[in-house]
């Protein structure tokens, strides 16, 4: 599996906007799904957005028009494009890995912290 990293957290006001990024420690070219998740106080951990090697995307109902993933396969990374931030999106940012095989649900970042917030 891989080791990730999570970066560009942080505070922000609502109606503003961040960039998740998700450095991997090897190439990330064959890895088949590439995601973000997050985890609010006292909720269940939930699908954000997620990448295929395909390209093709799919996103929670919830953040559909508002949130952009994409991967740099050059660059071994993932971003996550978060525009017209609410206070609902405040939580830790997962990001995840997964290839047909790899178990516990693939390789797990750190987390990083969002809060919206005026």
């Amino acid at each position: 599996q891989v080791q990730l990293v999570e970066s560009g957290g942080g505070l922000v006001q609502p109606g503003g906007s961040l960039r998740l990024s998700c450095a991997a420690s090897a190439s990330i070219f064959t890895i088949y799904i590439m995601g973000w998740y997050r985890q609010a106080p006292g909720k269940q951990r939930e699908l954000v957005a997620r990448i295929r090697n395909s390209a093709i995307t799919d996103y929670a109902d919830s953040v559909k028009g508002r949130f952009t993933i994409s991967r740099d396969n050059a660059k071994n990374t993932v971003y996550l494009q978060m525009n017209s931030l609410k206070p609902e999106d405040t939580a830790v940012y997962y990001c995840n890995a997964w290839t047909p095989g790899w178990k516990n649900g693939g390789s797990w970042g750190q987390g990083t912290q969002v809060t919206v917030s005026s």
